[in-house]
C-alpha cells in the first residue's frame, strides 16, 4: 500500500510540474513580431482557442491500479495507453468514447509451484456522457462519466495452472465503469496537453469455490495529448 500511495503521489506531482511547466511557456510564447513600418504586433498561440469543435481526439501513457484476485493482498501497477475521442453535441455536452490497455505483474497468493509476479492486463472499452466545466483561452476541465466493459487477462502467465492456484480471476469479460475527467491546457487552437485522473470500477467474479464476484474501485491517471478538429457545430 505503501508503494502504491508513493507511486500515485510521484505520478501525479510529475503530471503537475509538467501542467505548470506548459502555463509558464505559454506566457513566454506570448511574443512581440516585427511588421512593416517598424511596429510590433504581440502574437498570441492561443488566440484561436474555441470550444465549438464537433470532435476531438487525445492519446495518453496510462497508469492503473487493481488487484488480480478477491482475497489478494497485493496489487497490481500497471502501465499502457489511453485512447479517448468525442462527439460534441452542444457546447457543454458531448459523447465520449475509450478504450484503455494495461499489462504488469502482479502480487500471487501462496503457492507451491514457484509462480511469483506473473504478468497480467486489462483492456477496457468505455463511453458516455461528458460535461465541459470552467473553461478560457488557457485550459478547462471536463468531467466524464463511461460506462461499458473491461476484458481482464490473469492466466497468461500462470504456466497453464488453473487461477485458483494463486487466488486470481478466471480470464474473462466484465461490467465496468469509469467516472473523472480530464484536465486540459491549451497549447495552440487545435493541440492540448491533457491529464486525466480517474476512478475505475470493475466487477470481477471467479469460476472455482467459493464462485463470488467482486466489485472493485481503483485509480488511474493518464497524460498526453488533445487534437480538436476543425469542423465546428
Amino acid at each position: 500500500m505503501r508503494f502504491r500511495v508513493s507511486f500515485i503521489a510521484s505520478f501525479i506531482a510529475v503530471a503537475v510540474l509538467a501542467l505548470a511547466a506548459g502555463v509558464q511557456a505559454q506566457d513566454q510564447n506570448t511574443t512581440a513580431q516585427p511588421v512593416a513600418n517598424g511596429t510590433y504586433v504581440v502574437v498570441d498561440p492561443l488566440a484561436g482557442v474555441r470550444y465549438d469543435n464537433r470532435y476531438d481526439l487525445s492519446l495518453g501513457f496510462a497508469y492503473d491500479h487493481m488487484k488480480a484476485g478477491p482475497t489478494l493482498l497485493q496489487g497490481s501497477n500497471l502501465g499502457g495507453v489511453d485512447i479517448n475521442g468525442s462527439y460534441w453535441l452542444a457546447k457543454r455536452w458531448g459523447l465520449e468514447g475509450s478504450g484503455r490497455a494495461y499489462i504488469g505483474t502482479s502480487g500471487a497468493g501462496v503457492n507451491s509451484l514457484g509462480i511469483q509476479g506473473p504478468v497480467v492486463s486489462q483492456y477496457f472499452f468505455v463511453a458516455g456522457p461528458e460535461w465541459l466545466g470552467p473553461h478560457n483561452k488557457h485550459g478547462a476541465l471536463i468531467a466524464h462519466a463511461l460506462f461499458g466493459g473491461v476484458y481482464g487477462r490473469f492466466q497468461q502467465d500462470l504456466l497453464g495452472y488453473p487461477p485458483s492456484v494463486v487466488d486470481f480471476y478466471d480470464d474473462q469479460l466484465a461490467p465496468a465503469a469509469i467516472i473523472g475527467g480530464h484536465m486540459d491546457l491549451n497549447r495552440s487552437a487545435h493541440w492540448v496537453f491533457r491529464i486525466t485522473p480517474d476512478a475505475v470500477m470493475t466487477h470481477y467474479s471467479i469460476n472455482y469455490p467459493p464462485k463470488t464476484s467482486q466489485f472493485d474501485v481503483n485509480f488511474a491517471i493518464s497524460v498526453g495529448v488533445e487534437y480538436k478538429f476543425k469542423k465546428k457545430r
